[in-house]
């Protein structure tokens, strides 16, 4: 077996370049070692730590140029939000830098404000409400939203922060995109599917349905908090994921409150949503129609 003895502690931890080695007295030559993996140029780790995505961040980021930050989806992932992070690491370079995409690096140029800047276990990396930014201009409109709403719902940013950075960022690429998604985000949302669920209605030309309010019969007895809400139609709308499925003794006495409080509660599933959105708009425009001149 590979021989441990001598090891420093600080070395078993994670990455580690060979001046931090030598500062703590181990040489360079025994990093040549079996008990030692290189990650790139200058960058080693311990081959009894096990390897994770930030690892490989870590020795990413130890061959980029001064200033780069990691960004984009990248930064989405590290920040913990609910984004498809797979595929090449994004990082966001200064005008007037000598990095190029190559295979596994995806590279934007902008100059960041120190202010958009944070450090997170030992990684450069955008901060929260420009990761959002970023989504917000880049990604598909849907898909921007929902991740956007879980960022909202979570609390790492707030919408009065995101409202005020997209509306003073000046002449950035993308931005009439990121303040078409701020105005359709939501912070109420609870879950991808419903944030998906009321883009369904907004994007067809429906009124924006209220999200997650919690209804009172006359005596002040609680009856539940739809989804979806159309106040003045008295129609609750909402999304019958998993959760629901395994709580239909609770669901149906909700509905059966509701209903005897004159509300309607139309419920749909993910195939509604992804294979017959049309259907799901036909009967709100129509519940909406009816129970408004009602």
């Amino acid at each position: 077996m590979p021989r441990l003895q001598g090891i420093p502690e600080q070395l078993k931890s994670g990455p580690f370049t060979v001046a931090h080695a030598e500062g703590l007295g181990f040489s360079r030559h025994r990093l040549r070692g079996p008990n030692w993996r290189r990650l790139g140029w200058g960058v080693y780790v311990w081959t009894g730590h096990e390897a994770d995505a930030a690892s490989e961040l870590l020795a990413l980021q130890s061959r980029l140029p001064e200033r780069s930050v990691l960004s984009g989806r990248t930064a989405a992932k590290l920040h913990r939000m609910d984004v498809d992070a797979n595929g090449s690491a994004e990082v966001t370079a200064p005008p007037g830098v000598a990095l190029r995409p190559r295979p596994g690096i995806c590279v934007n140029v902008a100059a960041l404000d120190p202010a958009d800047v944070m450090v997170s276990g030992g990684l450069r990396v955008t901060t929260p409400l420009r990761t959002c930014f970023d989504l917000a201009r880049r990604l598909p409109l849907v898909d921007a939203v929902i991740v956007l709403d879980g960022a909202l719902h979570r609390r790492l940013v707030s919408l009065r922060a995101l409202c005020e950075y997209v509306g003073h960022v000046g002449s950035v690429r993308g931005v009439p995109a990121a303040r078409r998604v701020v105005d359709l985000v939501e912070p109420k949302s609870e879950s991808p599917m419903e944030s998906r669920l009321r883009l369904v209605l907004i994007l067809a030309g429906l009124p924006r349905p209220l999200a997650q309010v919690d209804l009172f019969d006359p005596a002040r007895r609680f009856l539940g908090r739809p989804d979806l809400l159309y106040p003045d139609a008295r129609l609750a709308i909402e999304y019958d994921g998993a959760l629901h499925r395994d709580s239909l003794v609770a669901d149906h006495r909700r509905q059966n409150r509701l209903q005897a409080a004159g509300y309607l509660l139309l419920r749909y599933t993910a195939a509604d949503v992804y294979h017959r959105p049309h259907a799901i708009v036909d009967q709100v425009r129509e519940q909406l129609a009816g129970r408004s001149s009602g």
